[in-house]
């Protein structure tokens, strides 16, 4: 299954890469206290009796003694009233701008350690040489090619990379997620995408093959879509699998030698997903 799958992708991705790759082939606690006592006092008791006769108006000529004009030395001006800021938490706070993502540690991207000019030993020391190995991959038709390897015991690690210069092992190729393989590919892909989550990453509905005796479909043209022109200058290439459970009639009408629209009905209720994701330069 899994040659047939990698033979039939390399294939479907031959006019979209150059000749010597087919070659090759946690919210805070609230403060303590009341927050809204804390910021809106209780009014004041009312006065005693006391008070009320101390406050008492008093007679005419005792207020016009407290009234007299007081010789101008003794005078002090008056200040206006402070006016006191409020804190900070009263006013609305800007939003703080979110911190960019940080890309996942097991992606391709089209640059960087998988740019075109990477190589095995610049993978080797990007991964440590221990977790990788140049050994045989499987091939079209039956047959085996060389391929650098990243963590070839992890089936959920693995990775395979493909040269253009198979002695030197440089001029990348091809890189090619399957199997179990938890890698992702520009745009988000992963294995396991559904087909509707395809077509929304390329932002409009694209061309596929009919379905193979083994039950898989290859992405045959983007359309104008964003997974048609990614930056770094890599394309990327895609094999889908039907549901187990997809109906029989719609198997049989996305079968054989067919040009098909990812918006088809019976497409869609083939529950198709991501089975194989290449991407070559």
């Amino acid at each position: 299954m899994k040659r047939s799958l990698l033979r039939v992708s390399i294939l479907a991705v031959a006019a979209a890469l150059p000749l010597p790759a087919l070659a090759q082939f946690p919210p805070p606690p609230p403060p303590a206290g009341n927050q809204i006592q804390d910021r809106w006092p209780s009014p004041a008791p009312p006065p005693t009796q006391q008070q009320q006769q101390q406050t008492r108006p008093q007679p005419a000529q005792t207020q016009q003694q407290q009234t007299r004009p007081q010789p101008a030395q003794a005078q002090q001006p008056q200040q206006a009233p402070r006016r006191v800021l409020q804190d900070d938490d009263d006013a609305p706070k800007p939003a703080a701008k979110p911190k960019p993502a940080a890309a996942p540690a097991n992606a391709v991207t089209c640059g960087g350690t998988f740019a075109k000019d990477a190589t095995h030993l610049k993978l080797a020391t990007k991964y440590d040489s221990r977790n990788i190995v140049f050994g045989e991959v499987d091939g079209p038709d039956g047959t085996k090619i060389r391929a650098t390897i990243l963590f070839p015991n992890d089936p959920r690690k693995r990775l395979e990379v493909i040269w253009n210069n198979d002695a030197a092992r440089t001029d990348l190729s091809l890189v090619v997620i399957n199997g179990r393989s938890q890698w992702t590919a520009p745009r988000g892909l992963k294995l396991g995408t559904p087909l509707a989550a395809l077509e929304k990453i390329n932002g409009r509905p694209f061309k596929l093959s009919g379905f193979d005796a083994t039950g898989a479909a290859s992405v045959l043209g983007w359309e104008g879509g964003s997974l048609g022109s990614l930056p770094g200058g890599c394309r990327v290439g895609i094999r889908i699998a039907a549901g187990a459970d997809a109906p029989g009639e719609a198997r049989q009408a996305m079968s054989g030698d067919k040009t098909f629209v990812s918006s088809d009905a019976n497409y869609k209720a083939l529950k198709a997903t991501i089975a194989e994701i290449l991407i070559g330069y």
